[in-house]
């Protein structure tokens, strides 16, 4: 029964979200917002990279 309440849910959400809205909704979010989200992503990975060559020494 669960698995039936969830694909009515996952179908319902697709018909509701098109891929318009969705698109939309990210530029009205900002170009500044995915700068930051793309910094942070970067940062991590310097971090973790940096994390597991300490490791090895």
């Amino acid at each position: 029964m669960k698995k039936v309440n969830l694909s009515i849910l996952v179908v319902a959400l697709i018909m509701v979200l098109s891929s318009c809205s969705v698109v939309g909704g990210i530029f009205k979010a900002g170009a500044a917002v995915g700068i930051i989200a793309v910094v942070v992503v970067i940062l991590v990975l310097i971090w973790l990279i940096s994390l597991f060559r300490g490791r090895s020494n």
